[in-house]
């Protein structure tokens, strides 16, 4: 018949009954036979297997259809402090914040809910964290997680304000009404490169000096929260340490001995970083660069330098040498044997250069002729 309307809600579906725009009732599933012939029904069907109920009318079936509404749907409300989490079928499916009122359908999906109050104690448990933060899943939006990588600390910041020290793993916490954050903080040995610092020695020369610090932040809460940036607070520390052991020594002293400005910035560092939680491991100079002229400068007074001990080195060999002579002239003048040998030494040597040699009155006269020419 032409004034018969027909309408089908399946097993899986359920229907909301309108006429004339004006809500009727709900539908069960079943065949649905209506007269209507100026066509004011109207159905709107809704699948189960999407068990959020979400429709303009929300608010006015729940106040004016209750018995109905408590008997079709899961209500779930949640306070101002107040997280809710719907679990389909004993899986994580919605996740409802404070304040917040929601319909489930009941019947083909199991639905579960779990409050947690949230107005102190705002992190995750281990099983719901990894059952939101895992790949795939949909609730993310009401989660901040992070994975602290091992060696490191993780300091969770709420609302800009430092709240606590994680340890490593995953953590995951509720951004409902807060702003959560997690910095990163390494606790392994770490070095500090402190380079180019134009200092001025004691007797006013600009040097350049490189420098490494060896550190570790042994308790990173106290770090932080004693300073803003301990990094920074480290290398303005051995600047000062620096800029003291170098402006009291001479560039002299200073390059003689490197180690000791070394240890005078350590013992200035080492207890003013101790207090903040940081352990400095220790300090040393690399590099100390002078500028071009003084360069030129110390490499002329190296050179005048070693050219006197050279000096130095050589008269002193003559010195002994000569003294060494004189020695040998006084035993010669008091023992005639001695002499004669040193004649014939000195006979032997001037004949090894000597190609042929003639000799008139004998060997005695060449030896007595030789005496008397020396004498």
């Amino acid at each position: 018949m032409l004034f018969i309307r027909t309408f089908i809600v399946r097993k899986h579906e359920r229907g909301l009954l309108f006429k004339r725009g004006d809500f009727v009732g709900f539908l069960k599933p079943g065949l649905h036979r209506f007269v209507d012939p100026l066509r004011r029904i109207d159905v709107e069907l809704f699948d189960l297997a999407l068990p959020l109920f979400q429709h303009r009318l929300q608010d006015f079936l729940v106040k004016e259809h209750r018995a109905e509404v408590d008997q079709l749907f899961e209500v779930v409300k949640t306070g101002p402090a107040e997280v809710a989490l719907v679990f389909f079928n004993d899986q994580v499916g919605e996740v409802l914040g404070p304040d917040r009122r929601a319909l489930f359908w009941k019947d083909v999906i199991d639905i579960t809910v779990d409050k947690v109050d949230i107005a102190e104690d705002f992190e995750l448990t281990p099983r719901v964290a990894k059952a939101l933060v895992r790949p795939g899943a949909m609730i993310m939006a009401a989660v901040f997680a992070r994975k602290v990588p091992d060696g490191h600390v993780g300091l969770l910041f709420v609302d800009g304000e430092l709240n606590g020290a994680l340890q490593p793993g995953l953590h995951a916490f509720w951004k409902f009404e807060r702003d959560v954050d997690i910095d990163f903080v390494d606790l392994r040995i770490n070095a500090l490169e402190v380079t180019g610092q134009e200092i001025m020695t004691r007797d006013k020369v600009g040097i350049r000096i490189n420098l490494t610090a060896n550190f570790r932040i042994v308790d990173a809460l106290q770090a932080f929260k004693a300073v803003k940036l301990p990094l920074d607070f480290l290398r303005s520390e051995i600047l000062f340490g620096l800029r003291a052991a170098v402006g009291t020594r001479t560039l002299d002293v200073l390059l003689e001995d490197k180690g000791a400005v070394d240890r005078e910035v350590f013992d200035h560092v080492r207890d003013k970083l101790a207090e903040i939680g940081v352990e400095v491991r220790g300090i040393g100079v690399k590099d100390i660069i002078l500028p071009g002229d003084m360069k030129e400068i110390l490499a002329k007074v190296v050179e005048a330098d070693k050219a006197a001990q050279a000096n130095v080195i050589r008269r002193r060999e003559e010195t002994n040498a000569t003294r060494s002579l004189l020695n040998t002239a006084k035993v010669m003048e008091s023992n005639p044997v001695a002499l004669r040998l040193k004649e014939l030494e000195a006979l032997e040597k001037v004949a090894d250069k000597v190609g042929n040699i003639s000799v008139f009155g004998g060997l005695d006269g060449v030896l007595n002729e030789l005496v008397r020419i020396k004498q």
